[in-house]
């Protein structure tokens, strides 16, 4: 057995077992695992390294940073995991104020007696998200707590963008008149993430919507850059998204609930269980608002690019000041779109 071999054989010994409470210590353990799972599966020459930050010179531009705590259950669901929703999620927000984002930290919290297989798994599958979204992993952070303390892992992901100058896209920027758009299908990512949790069987796999939206967004800066909102809408859908946006921007919100784009399995499914799928959770969408006379060139090259095939134009910004969110049914009535009472759908992301 030459070297190579017996290192390998090692660290598949090392990954065989589960989370110990060695692992939180800051001893041999400790970094054996940083090394031999993290450091191995992110690799780059910053995390490399071997600090406790990142050290790097960031273009011109204004920074943007945001964070995120990923805390959804199950861990792994129909299209996606945990590890590339933590990449996806906070790659979006960054991305959200037409930044183009730059690094990724990483903080996991893992609990004693999670298998260290299913953590490599996510880790696996995160690195890809990483990789394929070209933004890396540079920095992070490991802490176990014991067993029944935790639920397996806890991602919380921080990212860092630069929006380029001339860009000024904020919630508070909504103006009466505006248009409303929609790059896709909504409810996916809930509706998947339930399914699985309850062991729900429908004809057809309705899978997560999670993706990382940069690319989707800088084709529609630079088709529009004068967009006013972006905002992804996760966690209490379309509805929940669009009164923080009416909130912000003290205005009133229409929507054209035929216009609105569904998947007929997602709104079968939210019949079937009684979800309204305005407040679904989402992963992979992103609403945009911008004047009406450039709704037309931004919904061409939304739809032009493969994340956003099925955008739609769904409403109009109004004057409200209530800022109250509108729906006209498809049935030719009316009814106000509220905040949602309680949550639908915890632990969804």
């Amino acid at each position: 057995m030459t070297a190579m071999d017996r290192g390998l054989a090692e660290r598949t010994s090392r990954l065989s077992g589960a989370v110990d409470m060695s692992h939180g210590a800051g001893g041999r353990a400790t970094a054996e695992l940083v090394r031999d799972l993290f450091v191995r599966h992110f690799d780059n020459a910053m995390l490399r390294a071997g600090n406790d930050q990142a050290l790097f010179m960031p273009p011109a531009g204004r920074l943007v940073m945001s964070t995120d705590a990923h805390v959804v259950s199950p861990l792994v669901f129909p299209g996606g995991d945990i590890g590339a929703l933590a990449v996806h999620g906070t790659i979006n927000d960054v991305a959200m104020a037409g930044a183009r984002p730059l690094y990724l930290a990483a903080a996991f919290i893992l609990e004693e007696g999670f298998r260290l297989a299913d953590l490599e798994q996510i880790v696996v599958s995160m690195a890809a998200a990483s990789r394929e979204a070209g933004v890396p992993i540079v920095t992070g952070d490991t802490k176990v707590v014991e067993k029944g303390k935790g639920d397996g892992v806890f991602i919380t992901t921080t990212g860092v963008g630069i929006v380029p100058d001339g860009v000024d896209i904020a919630g508070d920027r909504a103006r009466p008149g505006d248009a409303v758009l929609i790059n896709g299908s909504l409810g996916d990512h809930g509706i998947a993430i339930l399914s699985k949790r309850e062991n729900l069987a429908f004809e057809t796999e309705i899978c997560s919507d999670s993706a990382a939206l940069h690319t989707l967004v800088a084709a529609m800066v630079e088709a529009v850059p004068g967009i006013h909102v972006l905002r992804d809408p996760t966690r209490g859908g379309l509805a929940a998204t669009l009164n923080e946006i009416a909130r912000q921007s003290r205005v009133g919100i229409r929507l054209n609930e035929a216009a609105i784009p569904f998947k007929p399995d997602v709104l079968a499914a939210c019949e079937l269980l009684g979800l309204d799928p305005l407040y679904v959770a989402n992963e992979g969408k992103v609403i945009a608002i911008c004047a009406p006379e450039h709704a037309d060139r931004l919904l061409a090259a939304m739809r032009a690019h493969p994340l956003g095939r099925d955008a739609a134009l769904i409403g109009s910004v109004v004057a409200d000041d209530n800022a109250f969110v509108q729906m006209q049914t498809a049935f030719g009535g009316s009814r106000i779109v509220d905040w949602l009472a309680g949550e639908q759908l915890p632990r969804i992301c």
